[in-house]
This record gives structure tokens, C-alpha cells and sequence, in this order.
């Protein structure tokens, strides 16, 4: 495993997965997002690959969401508007990527982690698989993973997570609101889960699951322009006072 994390992938039977990891509990610095986001779009157009599924490595965290180290680096708005434009298009290949793509959230999902979560197709998680949108409480807002949290779960309880930025919300609660389809205890029944789905969907007629997903997906054309607009917003704030100073603060826990 390295230290700097990776991005992996395979195919088999019909199923591609594509499989990330970074020491820092599957958190994404800018190099994963973008190798994340173009395994992705390949995979879409793999014709061996009916179905996609993404997940992580370890069992405690399916994505911490944003690199902290690299957030305190960010010096300048180009920078971070490219950094924050990382999770837009990952989100943005899972959307238009011509397959359903299913996540396996095997633990905690936190920021970004949860923007992910959201934009597959299908989610299945663990039981230990708690949510929370922590953008707020370093200062930022969950501006880019927005979008895909509103349109599964409704502005209600987007609006909860965001603004309770400290707050863990468990399994059941984000499946209650929708943004978990299944939850099972143990990442064993988690993956029997994951792989008994995958197999029906590999077996499925590809046409009629674009038709359905582009259903699904309807009214989000705008997404190219909106995240990457929604990125500015967190360009610019990373670069303030108040926002160093919370994630130097965060950091230091």
C-alpha cells in the first residue's frame, strides 16, 4: 500500500470495481480525486464492465472526505478552486458514467466521503457506516458534494447535516432518509450484498439500465458548470483567516 494512497481497479464476470485507499482514513488529496474520476470514465467505457462498484480499503472509514494537509496548503484560489474541482468531477463521472455504479461504504463517510456516497447509484453500507458533513466546523461548507446530497436525501436533511457540521448521524438515519438503499451488519453481509446485486445488474439489459439511469439523473445536465462553480465558493473560503485557523485547530486534535 502507499503511502501517498492509490487507485485500483479490476474487472471480473462483468463487474468493474474500482477500489481506493490513502493512510489517512481513504481521505482524497487532489492526485486521488483526478485518477479516481478518469478510472471512473474508462470504466463506463469498458464494454467488459456491465456494472460498476466503488469502494475503499480498510473497515473503519469508507472516505474522510478532503486531504487536510493539503487544504492547509492551499495559498492561493486557483489552487483551491482546482483542489475542491477534484470531488466535482468525480461526482460528475459517477453521474454520466452510461452504468449503474453501486457503493460499497463499508465505514465512516465523512464530507467528500458522504458527496460520494450520494452520487452512486445504488449504496449499500455497514451498520458502522455513520455520516457527517463536517465542511462547517473548518470553516468551508459542503458546497460540491451538495448538489448529489440534496437530490438523494432532500434539502431538509441536507440542510441538517450541513449546518450540524459536529454531528454523527448513524446508519439507519441515513437510511431512513435515502441516502443508504441497504444496510447490513458486518462488512461480510455488506460484500455478499454488494456482489449479489453486481451479479444480477452484470446479467441485466444495458440498455434498459441507461434508460433508467438516465431517468434517474434528469434535470442535472447543469452539474458540469454548477459543481465547478461550487468549487469557487470553497476556493475562495480555504483561503481565509477564520478557515486556516479552524483546520490548523482541527489538525491539532
Amino acid at each position: 500500500m502507499s503511502e501517498q494512497g492509490n487507485v485500483n481497479t479490476s474487472i471480473e464476470n462483468g463487474i468493474g470495481t474500482v477500489t481506493f485507499f490513502h493512510p489517512q482514513s481513504n481521505s482524497l488529496p487532489g492526485n486521488l480525486l483526478q485518477q479516481l474520476a478518469d478510472e471512473i470514465l474508462e470504466m463506463g467505457k469498458n464494454p467488459d464492465a456491465k456494472v460498476i462498484v466503488l469502494r475503499s480499503e480498510g473497515e473503519k472509514s469508507f472516505c474522510a472526505g478532503a486531504s487536510f494537509d493539503e487544504l492547509i496548503s492551499i495559498k492561493d484560489f486557483t489552487t483551491g478552486e482546482k483542489f475542491f474541482s477534484g470531488f466535482a468531477h468525480v461526482i460528475n463521472a459517477i453521474r454520466t458514467v452510461p452504468k449503474f455504479v453501486i457503493a460499497r461504504v463499508q465505514g465512516k463517510a465523512v464530507g467528500g466521503g458522504v458527496g460520494l456516497a450520494a452520487a452512486a447509484d445504488y449504496t449499500i453500507a455497514s451498520a458502522n457506516a455513520s455520516i457527517k458533513l463536517s465542511e462547517l466546523a473548518v470553516g468551508i461548507g459542503p458546497f460540491v458534494v451538495g448538489p448529489p446530497i440534496e437530490r438523494k436525501i432532500g434539502k431538509a436533511a441536507f440542510t441538517n447535516l450541513a449546518i450540524n457540521a459536529t454531528e454523527w448521524r448513524d446508519a439507519n438515519w441515513a437510511k431512513n432518509v435515502g441516502l443508504y438503499a441497504d444496510v447490513y451488519d458486518g462488512i461480510p453481509n455488506v460484500d455478499d450484498a454488494v456482489n449479489s446485486l453486481a451479479k444480477k445488474l452484470s446479467e441485466s439489459n444495458p440498455e434498459a439500465m441507461l434508460e433508467i439511469k438516465k431517468i434517474a439523473w434528469a434535470g442535472t445536465d447543469h452539474w458540469d458548470k454548477l459543481l465547478l462553480e461550487r468549487a469557487g465558493i470553497s476556493g475562495r473560503l480555504v483561503l481565509s483567516e477564520f478557515t486556516i485557523n479552524a483546520i490548523n485547530k482541527f489538525k491539532g486534535k
